[in-house]
């Protein structure tokens, strides 16, 4: 990019409200980056999960973890599979700390149980009660300009 003649560095990524994007929207860095956070916690309840009632354990869990893994999240709709199925091992490893699972248990009933929709349908949530606000006569006239119904 060039500016006034001053050629200027074009940078591969950038973060913004805390995510990580790059040129082909990978989100491969942010991923990892949260991976990181989320794993950190994970070990930490997990250090201390034989002390704790399995309901601070759920809260411990959620505001750690799934908060980290649920922020923007809308942003990951349409990213790689790769992308998403790691954040959603991160999720179902939450689950297995908090119900004191085997590690090798499956995460689908433990989900059920914790009644946390697994991360790939927890991203097509959170879009649609987007979409149905903007369109809700409550919002602000300047969202709903911004969506188009066919």
């Amino acid at each position: 990019m060039s500016i006034a003649g001053v050629d200027l560095p074009v940078a591969d990524e950038m973060k913004v409200l805390g995510v990580v994007l790059d040129r082909r929207l990978t989100f491969a860095k942010h991923v990892m980056a949260v991976a990181w956070s989320c794993n950190y916690h994970a070990q930490a309840i997990r250090h201390i999960r034989h002390l704790l009632l399995t309901d601070l354990a759920t809260t411990l869990a959620c505001s750690l973890i799934l908060s980290r893994l649920h922020y923007c999240n809308s942003l990951l709709h349409g990213a790689p599979t790769g992308s998403i199925s790691t954040l959603l091992c991160l999720q179902n490893n939450a689950a297995r700390i908090v119900l004191q699972a085997p590690s090798r248990s499956h995460a689908r009933p433990l989900l059920r149980q914790l009644h946390w929709l697994p991360f790939h349908h927890r991203i097509d949530y959170k879009l649609a009660v987007m979409t149905y606000n903007i369109h809700h006569p409550s919002t602000p006239a300047y969202l709903s300009l911004h969506i188009k119904l066919r």
